[in-house]
């Protein structure tokens, strides 16, 4: 098996309202999200079996952290991932809103 010469790209795909890794054109993983006014609700992140082990959801969650900031929109961290993730990169700290009941029974009607 021979690997990526490709770096891998990260794009929002607000159409289906998250952002995907592409590694060599073929998408690797995503993290999902919400936005509810000011706040980008992130609830999913996944990586393929087949790229696992790579970092690709630390790149991922960082990228996608690093363009809502340039929004001016705030974190919402739902997902586990993104949770661990902002535990560990203080650097989005000041941007970054707590998980509420109110948020999760919002998010919750988004996504039924």
């Amino acid at each position: 098996m021979s690997q990526s010469s490709a770096a891998p790209t990260v794009e929002r795909v607000d159409a289906k309202s998250r952002y995907e890794i592409l590694v060599d054109g073929e998408r690797a993983g995503l993290t999902a999200y919400r936005d509810r006014g000011d706040q980008r609700v992130f609830y999913h992140t996944e990586v393929d079996d087949a790229f696992a082990g790579q970092g690709l959801a630390s790149r991922l969650v960082q990228e996608a952290l690093t363009d809502v900031r340039a929004a001016g929109k705030r974190i919402v961290p739902v997902c586990p991932y993104v949770a661990k993730f902002l535990k560990k990169h203080e650097e989005f700290a000041d941007i970054t809103d707590p998980v509420t009941p109110e948020i999760l029974s919002w998010l919750e009607t988004e996504l039924s």
